[in-house]
C-alpha cells in the first residue's frame, strides 16, 4: 500500500466515525466504528513508517547524524499532533460551554461539523505528501500472506523487542487513563463536564511543549533513557500523590489541582510518544514498518484494557494497576538500554 497512501486510507476512518456522529444511530455507529478500528491501525503505522524513513533520508542528505534528526521530527510531529488536543478542546469548551450535561444538540453537531471540516482538509494535505523511494527506503516486499506474517511477527524474534514491549503497553495505559479515569474521576467531580476541555487543553500545551523539547534533546539511546527516566519520575508522584493523599477538594486550590496534574501527566506523555517513536527507528530500521505494527498493537490492547475495566473498577485499583504498569515498564527499559550499550561494547 505504501506509507502515504496507507496515511488516506487510514484518515477515511475518522472522517466517516465523525460524520457518523452527526447521525448517531446504531446502524450509523457500529459500521464507523468497525471501520475505524481497522484504519487507525492503518494510519499509525504508515505515520511511523512514512516519519521514520523521511527522518532517516533528510539525515543521510545532509550527513546529519540519525540519531538527533529521528529525534527532531517525532518531537516536531507529535508536538504539533498533541497542540490538536489543545486546539480541539479549546473549540469543545466554547461550542459546549452552555450545556451542563455536555451541551446541546446543536452545539454538538457543530461540534462534529467544525471537526468534520478540519478531516477534509487534513486528508487533501496528505495527498500533496511527497512519495517515499520504498526502494531507497529498504521497504520490503511479500510474494505471499505467509511471507508479510512472517515479516510482522520478526520482531517479536529480537530481544530488544520483546523489551520494548512492556513500555509500549504502558504508553496505551496512560493515554487511557487520562481520558477514561482522569476526565471522569478526577476533573469532572470538582470542574465539571464543562471543564473537561479546559483541563485536556492544558494537558495537551504540556504535551506540545514537551515533544518538542524532549525531540531535540534526543540523540541516542542514552538521551532517551534520561528522558523516559524524567517523565516515568514524574508520572509515578502523580499516581502515588492520587493514590495516598488525594481528595476532591472546592475553591480556587481544589480546581487548580486537576489542572496541575493534568499538565504533569502531559509531561509524560510528550516523553513517551517521541521517545518510543524514535527508539523504534533507531533499533528496527530494518523492519520498520513490522516495528511500528507492534506499537499499534500492544497500544491499543492496553488502551482496550483501561476502557474495559474502568467501569467496573475502583480509582484507587485502577491507581496500583497504572503505578504497577509503569514500575515494569521502567525497569524493562532500563534493563533494555543495558542489553543495547552492552552489545554495542562487544561489537568489533
Amino acid at each position: 500500500m505504501g506509507s502515504r497512501r496507507a496515511l488516506v486510507v487510514g484518515t477515511s476512518g475518522y472522517l466517516l466515525f465523525i460524520a457518523a456522529n452527526l447521525a448517531p444511530s446504531w446502524y450509523t455507529m457500529v459500521p464507523a466504528s468497525l471501520y475505524l478500528g481497522f484504519t487507525a491501525s492503518i494510519i499509525w503505522v504508515g505515520q511511523g513508517t512514512y516519519l521514520t524513513s523521511a527522518a532517516l533520508s533528510h539525515a543521510r542528505e545532509n550527513n546529519f547524524p540519525e540519531g538527533p534528526t529521528l529525534g527532531s521530527f517525532n518531537g516536531e510531529f507529535w508536538g504539533m499532533f498533541a497542540s490538536t488536543q489543545v486546539i480541539g478542546n479549546l473549540i469543545s469548551l466554547a461550542l459546549l460551554r452552555n450545556g451542563k450535561d455536555g451541551g446541546s444538540v446543536t452545539g454538538k453537531n457543530l461540534l462534529f461539523a467544525v471537526f468534520l471540516g478540519f478531516m477534509i482538509v487534513g486528508i487533501v494535505l496528505m495527498c500533496l505528501l511527497s512519495k517515499r523511494d520504498e526502494k531507497r527506503d529498504n521497504a520490503p516486499t511479500h510474494s505471499s500472506f505467509g511471507a508479510m506474517l512472517k515479516y510482522i511477527v520478526a520482531p517479536l524474534k529480537d530481544r530488544r523487542m520483546l523489551l520494548t514491549i512492556p513500555l509500549i503497553a504502558y504508553s496505551g495505559l496512560q493515554q487511557a487513563f487520562v481520558w477514561a479515569v482522569f476526565t471522569k474521576s478526577i476533573v469532572t467531580p470538582v470542574l465539571g463536564i464543562s471543564g473537561v476541555g479546559g483541563a485536556m487543553a492544558i494537558y495537551g500545551a504540556a504535551d506540545v511543549v514537551c515533544s518538542l523539547v524532549a525531540g531535540r534533546l534526543t540523540s541516542g539511546l542514552r538521551s532517551a533513557a534520561f528522558i523516559v527516566s524524567v517523565g516515568a519520575i514524574l508520572q509515578a508522584v502523580v499516581l502515588f500523590w492520587l493514590l495516598l493523599f488525594y481528595s476532591p477538594t472546592a475553591g480556587l486550590l481544589g480546581a487548580a489541582i486537576p489542572l496541575f496534574i493534568g499538565a504533569l501527566w502531559g509531561v509524560g506523555d510528550g516523553v513517551l510518544n517521541t521517545q518510543l517513536s524514535a527508539l523504534l527507528g533507531l533499533l528496527f530500521e530494518d523492519v520498520k514498518e513490522a516495528a511500528f505494527a507492534q506499537l499499534k498493537v500492544w497500544q491499543s490492547g492496553a488502551i482496550a484494557v483501561i476502557f474495559f475495566l474502568s467501569p467496573s473498577i475502583t480509582l484507587q485499583a485502577m491507581l496500583i494497576l497504572m503505578t504497577t504498569g509503569l514500575f515494569i515498564s521502567f525497569g524493562s527499559f532500563l534493563f533494555l538500554t543495558l542489553v543495547v550499550e552492552k552489545s554495542s561494547t562487544v561489537r568489533p
